[in-house]
């Protein structure tokens, strides 16, 4: 069943704004409402997946942590694997590593050395495109493998931070912008 008749709008009405949150001065987009509502998380899935129909992806990667619930929707709507790009140090077997940084330091992603085929079509999915380190650092993991990305998808899109910048290249959807 489709959901395709709800637009980003109708997303973008129920992402709850959190203010101060988790420090003074953030203002948090919560997603937890689109979730909670059958109709707006199949629209959201849907609308991540538009260009692509089963068979035309071979995995869907999704971030650490959000982007997984996207992800894994995204991936059975596809016909397609799912793999998880993690924080260093969760995923059990040999991991390829990519660091990327932050306002105040480095953190790190890794990825299974076996997740992806070389070659293998990927969508990849994260909640949330602020600075673009995260989804970059994947994106490197992802190419590290021989795959290639088809498009990065995101729900939001913080236009003020300017994470398209660190990803020049690929096509990138984000479904509500701010």
């Amino acid at each position: 069943m489709s959901h395709t008749s709800l637009s980003p709008a109708d997303i973008a009405h129920a992402i709850r704004n959190v203010p101060d949150f988790p420090k003074p001065g953030i203002q948090f987009k919560d997603i937890t409402p689109v979730l909670a509502d059958a109709r707006l998380f199949a629209g959201a899935v849907d609308l991540l997946t538009q260009n692509f129909k089963p068979g035309s992806v071979d995995a869907v990667v999704g971030i650490d942590a959000r982007g997984f619930i996207f992800a894994a929707a995204a991936a059975v709507k596809l016909q397609a694997g799912f793999v998880p790009v993690r924080k260093k140090g969760k995923l059990p077997y040999k991991t390829h590593e990519q660091d990327y940084a932050l306002e105040y330091g480095t953190a790190t992603v890794a990825i299974h050395v076996d997740a992806l085929k070389p070659g293998s079509r990927v969508l990849l999915v994260d909640d949330l495109l602020a600075t673009g380190g995260t989804a970059a650092a994947a994106a490197q993991l992802v190419e590290k493998l021989g795959a290639n990305i088809l498009e990065i998808g995101f729900l939001i899109e913080l236009s003020f931070l300017n994470g398209r910048d660190k990803l020049k290249g690929y096509p990138i959807r984000s479904l509500v912008t701010y």
